[in-house]
Parts: structure tokens; sequence; C-alpha cells
């Protein structure tokens, strides 16, 4: 990741090395797909997407690696044993690109993150009614 201040995803994208694009491109449909109606757009200088305004999910392309973040807690526990064989560190997962991209954990991390966010929200809601 060379350049910052990245104006869409696809300029994003777009400055990654040509041999990594492709994958890249498969994660952001990924995560499109699973999360119907977030907000894609850049923050912290990184692919985003948002639901309801809230960050869901993040995804960054590095040298020998794409991550996934956060990682949160409820994500590795549900995860355990697929995200095994990737490297979880600190809220991310890292992604080698010498494999292909896990569509269905990549999918089911991003349904689960959603609904995490909005747990949060509806817990936030009824404390502010109370």
């Amino acid at each position: 990741m060379s350049k910052t201040g990245f104006q869409s995803v696809d300029e994003y994208i777009a400055s990654q090395p040509e041999a990594v694009q492709g994958m890249l491109k498969r994660v952001r449909g990924v995560i499109c797909k699973a999360l119907p109606g977030a907000g894609e757009m850049i923050s912290y200088g990184i692919p985003t997407y948002k639901l309801h305004g809230r960050p869901v999910l993040y995804f960054a392309g590095w040298k020998l690696h794409y991550s996934l973040y956060p990682a949160t807690g409820q994500v590795k526990a549900a995860f355990e044993a697929e995200l095994a064989p990737y490297e979880v560190a600190k809220g991310t997962v890292r992604f080698p690109f010498s494999e292909p991209v896990p569509v269905k954990l990549i999918e089911r991390i991003a349904k689960l993150r959603a609904k995490e966010v909005a747990g949060r929200e509806k817990a936030k809601a009824a404390a502010a009614r109370t």
C-alpha cells in the first residue's frame, strides 16, 4: 500500500499490483453481496463497508496478503476452526495471496459483523429509552 488519500474503492484496488487486483475485486464482491445496502467508502485509507452509518468491515491489500478488519472476539470464536489456517492477530485476519479467496468464510464473517453492529445499535437504543 504505497498511495494514500484514495477517493474510491475502485481507485484503491487500481493502486494495488495487477497480480492481486482480481483477488481484491473478488473480496469486494463477496462483501458487497453479503452486506446488501452497505455504504462503500474509503476510511482510514482502506475500503470500508458501513450499515446505518456504522463501520461493519474493512479490507486492505498488503505485500503478501490481504486483511479483513475487525476480527472481533465473536468472529474469532464463531469461525475458530475455519480461521485456523490463517494468521489472526490484533483484530485482523490475514489471507495470503497465494491461496484462493475463501468466499464462503468472508461472506459469513461479513454477515456476523453486520449482526454484531445491529445488536450494538439495538442495545444503545434500548439504553437510551430507559
